[in-house]
């Protein structure tokens, strides 16, 4: 008697077969269904003075709308009914050349209520096909390297601030919600490196008692800006940016976040300080000619200059040793401390995965898009 045995050939084939099944299932469930099945977040976050009432938030970000998009138009458009207390946009509305009364279309019920915001590389610059694989080792063109043109960023600028929300760029404001006082801080987007935390840098009114929180808000999280923002008292920070990952893998989550903020702090609430990263920016050592080490002696190699880095001011300096060393020492914010080693004073971080994508690359993987409604708690006693 003998028994047929299948060629291995065959079974390989038939791997590979299903492996491209699910291959093309997943890519047709992330083009067609999930990166429109958005999502409401809500979230609690204790930072307001004890005694204060809570505040209802709505973060909305990167919607990088086109004007086709009529459902995520109207989605955006509902959330009014939310009746918030306050509305933080946290930029990148805009993914084509004519999307800009699209983009107020969808804002104008929002902007029936207080409001503030703050403006990405998207809302400046058109946007244009990448390399996927350069997302992993941040290599990828920015802004004026893309080679593409610039959108008059005025009229929706004007649009928003005419609708009564506060323009946060390279601003200290204070407002006063649903009777609670606030202190607000921006900076434009560090991502293009237009970020210049230095023109807003200033204690926290909430550290002298003078509001019930103080709030920064940037569209990108780089941690450069989180840590200024936390060690000048922010309560908290709100952000965007990183599209939670866009592509993430189930039951692993983001696998990039397009800048140096570690993955498990992709989207979501989370605990910030400064060092969070595993390098305080705040403690920074000047770099340029004739830069001193704290002891006195010269920086003279790429690698004391990695050692004794200032992840301050780096990201402008442009020679090749200095770059490498900011390569490492981004490596290291990698490996971030998680927010269980939050100290008691830590701020509190919310990032949004955001609403929309790139106009050329339609998908979405495990990873909802989203508006969230914060509710901002008093800290306990």
């Amino acid at each position: 008697m003998s028994f047929h045995r299948p060629s291995t050939s065959n079974a390989a084939l038939r791997t590979a077969a299903g492996a491209v099944a699910a291959g093309v299932g997943a890519l047709a469930w992330g083009t067609l269904v999930e990166r429109n099945w958005y999502a409401l977040r809500r979230f609690e976050m204790p930072v307001l003075a004890p005694g204060s009432a809570p505040l209802r938030v709505l973060h909305v970000s990167d919607l990088h709308i086109v004007p086709r998009q009529e459902r995520r138009i109207q989605w955006v458009r509902e959330l009014a009914r939310l009746e918030p207390d306050f509305v933080i946009n946290t930029g990148d509305n805009l993914s084509d050349e004519d999307a800009i009364p699209s983009a107020l279309r969808a804002m104008e019920p929002l902007m029936a209520f207080p409001g503030a915001f703050v403006f990405g590389s998207n809302d400046y610059f058109y946007p244009k096909l990448k390399n996927p694989l350069r997302y992993f080792d941040d290599s990828h063109a920015k802004g004026e390297e893309m080679g593409v043109g610039r959108f008059d960023v005025e009229p929706l600028r004007s649009g928003f601030t005419g609708g009564g929300w506060l323009d946060l760029t390279h601003r200290r404001e204070r407002v006063e919600v649903a009777g609670v006082p606030l202190e607000l801080v921006g900076v434009d987007d560090p991502h293009l490196e237009y970020d210049d935390y230095a023109q807003v840098a200033d204690e926290a009114a909430s550290r002298r008692g003078e509001v019930a929180a103080t709030i920064g808000v940037v569209h990108a999280p780089y941690t450069r800006v989180l840590d200024a923002m936390t060690a000048d008292g922010a309560d908290a920070v709100i952000a965007g940016h990183t599209h939670g990952g866009q592509l993430c893998v189930p039951f692993h989550g983001a696998l990039v976040t397009n800048c140096d903020l570690d993955t498990s702090r992709v989207k979501g609430v989370s605990r910030w300080w400064p060092g969070a990263s595993g390098v305080d920016s705040t403690r920074a050592v000047p770099i340029g000619p004739g830069a001193l080490a704290p002891g006195g002696s010269p920086l003279d190699s790429a690698a004391e200059i990695g050692e004794r880095f200032d992840v301050l001011d780096a990201h402008r300096v442009h020679n090749d040793s200095v770059s490498r060393s900011e390569a490492t020492a981004r490596e290291r914010r990698r490996t971030a401390l998680p927010s269980s080693a939050a100290p008691d004073d830590a701020a509190w971080l919310h990032v949004s995965a955001g609403l929309g994508h790139n106009k050329y690359t339609p998908v979405r993987f495990a990873c909802r898009p989203e508006a969230t409604l914060i509710t901002l708690t008093a800290k306990a006693h």
